[in-house]
């Protein structure tokens, strides 16, 4: 039997009406399916900013280390590069980058640093020579020369290390642990509770 005669038939056309319902209902299943799938996904944004070398990726709640890193390096510049003219400027930079437990901790020391800063006419600068990292704990490390210099005094040169934890919430990055010492990065020491 031909297969054109046989569709030509009523018998065939019942068929191939058949055939086409159950095809249009799997693609309808098929398309829900893929609806789900993609609303449960969390969407990877891929950057090239001209700051980093090369590709980068945000995603809701991770990013890939060069972000981290990068965004660990503007923290501890804006840390270290004070005058008594930009502190202002410093506390409303960071404050949406600090995670709720260490806001209020993190103000209070920069509120009070700044009123010093400004009392003593002091300018801090801090000029970043390596970035490293502690892969067990996630933290970053800043080092650097530290240079603090007022209008009475010689400048004093120290090397100094920002240590930095940054987490991504909603495509943000949020500095959960932060702490800055003199000398050199402490990897592999048991980093405590952010100050």
């Amino acid at each position: 039997m031909n297969l054109q005669r046989f569709l030509a038939t009523w018998a065939g056309l019942t068929l191939e009406n058949r055939v086409n319902r159950v095809i249009i209902l799997l693609l309808i299943g098929v398309n829900c399916v893929l609806a789900v799938t993609i609303n449960q996904t969390d969407r990877t944004v891929v950057l090239v900013p001209p700051v980093l070398e090369g590709a980068v990726s945000v995603a809701r709640a991770s990013a890939s280390q060069e972000v981290r890193d990068a965004w660990a390096l503007f923290v501890a510049e804006l840390l270290g590069n004070v005058t008594p003219t930009n502190a202002e400027f410093l506390i409303k930079a960071l404050e949406p980058l600090l995670s709720p437990a260490l806001r209020v901790d993190v103000l209070r020391v920069l509120d009070a640093q700044v009123a010093e800063i400004r009392r003593e006419k002091v300018s801090l600068a801090f000029e970043p020579r390596a970035v490293s990292r502690d892969p067990a704990s996630g933290t970053i490390f800043i080092t650097g020369t530290h240079v603090t210099s007022g209008p009475a005094a010689k400048p004093v040169s120290t090397a100094r290390t920002y240590a930095l934890r940054i987490e991504f919430k909603n495509y943000r990055p949020v500095v959960v642990f932060l702490d800055s010492y003199p000398g050199e990065p402490r990897i592999g020491a048991t980093v405590g509770s952010p100050r």
